[in-house]
């Protein structure tokens, strides 16, 4: 509880816009140049950290997973779905990811939330609303409610409303009544703080965040990846683990 507690209040602190990452005020990126702007100003205000940091260790926790169980590389991605940044990977990077190395069986991705304050409530409404679709359906009806929020959000806080979320529940099959009362209880509205609590003990230093090496149990050691990065790092990363 302890951990939990003061990993939301890190999250909380003031956050700052900058290049292909929002960034948590008060860590160390690990930039050469972090150049950080406000909230509301452009995209490309400011360069993007360093590609990779690390080693660092974080929990797989019990969330879903996306591929083989066994393959040979895990990510962990630490996430926001009201983050443009999040998005922007989600477009660019994902689906590359998706048919290069995961739908071959080499790498499997841990989603983790990391939804920000100044996001909120839609970014942990929409964490939680995954989770009430995963209660339902498995980790493939998570990673179609996932598909659907990123492919129809606008990003920024209020790019959904909790109607859309009951809508897409409806669409993918879904018990409305059972989502509804998942979602409006907030059930897994603790699972999302833990997230947060791992997130900071990792040094996930804002949105998009990733954990990049080999899983041992229930834990994974690698390198951590900060930002919207092109796919060319995580494909330079992840071939030098497979060798």
């Amino acid at each position: 509880p302890v951990a939990i507690l003061v990993g939301a209040i890190l999250i909380s602190i003031s956050i700052l816009l900058s290049g292909g990452i929002l960034r948590i005020k008060g860590f160390n990126s690990g930039a050469t140049n972090p150049g950080v702007a406000t909230p509301g100003e452009t995209e490309n205000t400011a360069p993007l950290p360093e590609p990779s940091i690390g080693p660092v260790k974080v929990s797989l926790d019990d969330d879903p997973v996306l591929g083989d169980k066994s393959a040979p590389v895990t990510i962990v991605e630490f996430s926001d779905y009201e983050c443009p940044f999040c998005k922007r990977h989600f477009d660019q990077t994902y689906g590359q990811l998706k048919t290069n190395y995961i739908d071959k069986g080499k790498v499997k991705l841990v989603y983790r939330d990391l939804p920000l304050s100044f996001h909120d409530p839609m970014a942990t409404t929409e964490a939680i609303a995954a989770n009430c679709a995963r209660d339902q359906g498995g980790d493939s009806a998570y990673f179609k409610f996932h598909d659907i929020i990123f492919e129809k959000t606008t990003s920024n806080g209020n790019g959904l409303t909790k109607d859309q979320l009951y809508q897409f529940a409806t669409n993918q099959g879904l018990n409305q009544a059972n989502f509804k009362a998942c979602l409006d209880s907030e059930k897994f509205k603790d699972e999302v703080s833990k997230d947060l609590a791992d997130a900071a003990n990792a040094g996930a230093t804002g949105t998009p965040s990733f954990v990049i090496g080999k899983s041992t149990g229930a834990e994974i050691e690698g390198k951590l990846i900060i930002g919207a990065q092109p796919y060319s790092v995580f494909q330079s990363e992840i071939d030098s683990l497979l060798q």
